[in-house]
């Protein structure tokens, strides 16, 4: 068993390095002639569900938001929103030239697409990345973005304060928590789509006793996880989201090894934060969701989870759209967002009081 748990970790742990690493390369758009520009404010969003994380992350927390081309001018209409999560390794300010907004905004918006405002929240921690995930370590970042962000954005510009003009999108990192916040908080948004969504299945221990375990043993405090390698330090962030631990400081979690062997009951807690593992607890909740869409490159490794995601949904009846496309990781990120994720939500969103 031992043995078996520990070669699955290894290919798990190798096919996801790669990609979440790959957060640069994007092919972008060219202008829409005529495009109108929207407007870029960059916001401070408190965490009530962040205070009193272990790890000291940052409760008010830099956002980025970006209001239609019309907003300034016409004074009394509301708008949807539409929340995008950044990838691991990065926060919303690199994700932002990623993929390429406002540019692609305004170029969707230009191509016939409703106007929407657009949230970019941070979600990047001590060891990198949140995961979007519940914990006493990291803090409640799934809370943070279903329920702070929403809330604050609602305050603070003309949206439409209802599930139905909500939408929620994600890459890679971000992938894995629009699924996870979409089955589980069908109230707050109405449509969702999941771009290249990495750690869906039960992720495993790295290679026991190997270089990564070494490193992480070595490591005494939560600044000494800086000079760690990628996958080292994603190991880390992983930890922090899914085997936190209040009575292990200074780090506050339970690594998948200990003395050269996995630790069984701590991966079993990472099983269970993989959405392809509890998907069937919320097949209810997946109903509600006026549109729902998946995409991934042919040339991702992620691919394969992203079909299995899809065959799950298709499993139960659940309405959504899944394509593959020509591409790496993030080699089409930009293009996406402008020609597929904003017209998606364009079609799906509820905007002046009228539904698609």
């Amino acid at each position: 068993m031992t043995t078996t748990l520990a070669r699955a970790a290894l290919v798990v742990s190798v096919a996801l390095a790669a990609p979440l690493a790959a957060q640069v390369q994007t092919e972008v758009p060219p202008v829409v002639p005529g495009a109108k520009p929207a407007t870029v404010e960059r916001v401070k969003i408190h965490g009530r569900a962040l205070e009193g994380n272990l790890e000291g992350n940052a409760v008010d927390r830099d956002a980025i938001v970006f209001l239609p081309p019309s907003y300034a001018k016409e004074k009394s209409r509301r708008y949807p929103v539409v929340y995008a999560l950044h990838g691991y390794s990065i926060g919303a300010a690199q994700w932002a030239p990623e993929i390429h907004v406002p540019q692609t905004l305004e170029g969707a918006f230009a191509q016939g697409a409703q106007e929407a405002i657009v949230v970019l929240p941070d979600s990047k921690t001590v060891h990198n990345g949140s995961m979007y995930s519940s914990s006493v370590t990291t803090g409640d970042f799934e809370r943070y973005v279903s329920d702070d962000v929403v809330a604050w954005t609602d305050a603070h510009y003309r949206t439409i304060p209802r599930r139905s003009s909500r939408g929620l999108v994600g890459h890679s990192m971000g992938g894995y928590g629009a699924t996870r916040i979409a089955m589980k908080h069908p109230d707050v948004f109405g449509s969702v789509y999941i771009m290249s969504p990495c750690c869906l299945s039960p992720r495993g221990a790295g290679s026991p006793g190997g270089d990564v375990e070494k490193s992480l043993e070595a490591v005494k405090t939560p600044a000494d996880s800086a000079g760690l390698s990628f996958f080292a330090r994603a190991q880390l962030a992983s930890a922090a989201a899914w085997s936190p631990d209040p009575n292990s400081p200074p780090l506050y979690l339970q690594l998948p090894t200990r003395g050269g062997e996995p630790r069984p009951d701590v991966l079993a807690k990472w099983a269970a934060n993989a959405p392809l593992a509890f998907l069937d607890q919320y097949v209810g909740n997946l109903r509600r969701y006026r549109a729902i869409a998946i995409d991934v490159g042919d040339q991702d490794r992620l691919r394969a989870d992203a079909e299995k995601l899809h065959d799950a949904l298709d499993r139960y009846g659940i309405a959504n759209t899944f394509e593959v496309y020509a591409g790496t990781h993030t080699s089409r990120v930009a293009d996406r967002f402008q020609n597929h994720v904003m017209p998606f939500f364009s079609r799906s969103l509820c905007a002046k009081g009228v539904c698609p």
